[in-house]
């Protein structure tokens, strides 16, 4: 095993419910054949980390990480000093979906990382190699974490519609919180600056964000205009009162997305699928073979800089409270701790 120096034990922040967070102190994993242990550098708050937060976590959370390798268990390749990401699904490699490159539909996942294996708010994150990402020495930490759930889920979902409508010409979204941000940055990168993409959400904060990146932005707690029609819609709110407004706002042909988990979707066959051709579709992720494209896009031009104004605010652990207090009023984009 090749390592740098590692301490025996580290203090991590538990989630013990009720909306607080605290410190304990455990061990510094050895990692074993086929594994890294990863210093973390940095690691994004996500609104799927709502229920943890709410009622506690036996693991520690963080599922957006990025930092450098810190040892080597036997049998990697991967340089002790190296930086990367890390993915969040332990995929096996070896099923049906893995070998297709559906990584994210693995059918023997060994864990979700940050939520049943400890995470990425901890000093240390034990991974296997085969789900951590190097990135070369001019992407920050930070900016690795924007490869994930920015970039990746909100990438993946827009791939996700074009399979269905490849000829797609505006977009609606549902929800400004970061994965919302990410498909209207993405759409953006992806199909120009003039690309129309209209964002709905009820926070002003948010709204006022995504009209910076180049979104129309809508308040959802009223009426879209009767005459938006969209080509694609992206629901990352996950309420049903959105998914039905997004349905709605479709054109012919049109495709929803749906990426935020949550509530249901009453649907009218007929009218809403069968007579104007309209699809429905789930998008879970994003397979870890987009993260080659999507790095090169972060390191493409002025993209870089468009998407780091999407991080607007960073708290060291020590504020870890604080930051997720402030995530969860609304009036944040993409937070990140940084250690």
């Amino acid at each position: 095993m090749s390592t740098q120096q590692v301490a025996a034990e580290q203090v991590v922040p538990h989630f013990v419910g009720g909306g607080r967070i605290e410190t304990t102190v455990r061990p510094v994993p050895e990692p074993g054949p086929g594994q890294l242990l990863i210093r973390v550098e940095a690691n994004a708050l996500c609104g799927s980390e709502r229920g943890q937060f709410r009622d506690g976590s036996a693991v520690t959370p963080g599922h957006e990480a990025a930092g450098t390798v810190a040892a080597a268990g036997p049998r990697t390749r991967t340089p002790v000093g190296t930086r990367g990401a890390v993915y969040l699904m332990d995929f096996c490699g070896e099923c049906r979906s893995c070998r297709l490159g559906f990584t994210n539909q693995c059918l023997a996942r060994r864990a979700d990382m940050g939520f049943n294996r400890d995470g990425g708010y901890g000093v240390y994150e034990l991974v296997s190699e085969s789900i951590f990402f190097p990135v070369p020495p001019d992407v920050s930490a930070t900016e690795a974490t924007l490869l994930l759930d920015i970039m990746g889920t909100g990438g993946h979902a827009l791939a996700r519609a074009a399979l269905v409508r490849p000829d797609i010409e505006s977009l609606l979204v549902t929800g400004a919180g970061p994965i919302g941000l990410g498909v209207l940055a993405m759409a953006k990168l992806l199909h120009g600056a003039d690309f129309p993409v209209y964002v709905s959400d009820v926070t002003d904060y948010r709204l006022d964000l995504a009209a910076s990146l180049g979104g129309t932005p809508l308040r959802a707690d009223a009426a879209l205009p009767p005459d938006l029609r969209v080509d694609v819609a992206v629901d990352t709110a996950g309420r049903e009162a959105a998914r039905r407004a997004a349905l709605s706002a479709l054109g012919q042909r049109g495709v929803l997305v749906l990426v935020g988990h949550g509530e249901t979707l009453g649907l009218n066959v007929s009218g809403d699928l069968i007579a104007p051709e309209r699809a429905v579709l789930g998008s879970e992720y994003f397979a870890f073979a987009e993260m080659p494209g999507n790095l090169a896009l972060l390191r493409t031009g002025e993209s870089r800089d468009y998407l780091n104004r999407i991080v607007t605010h960073r708290f060291p652990v020590a504020d870890i409270q604080n930051a997720f207090e402030l995530f969860f009023s609304g009036a944040t984009g993409k937070v990140v701790i940084e250690q």
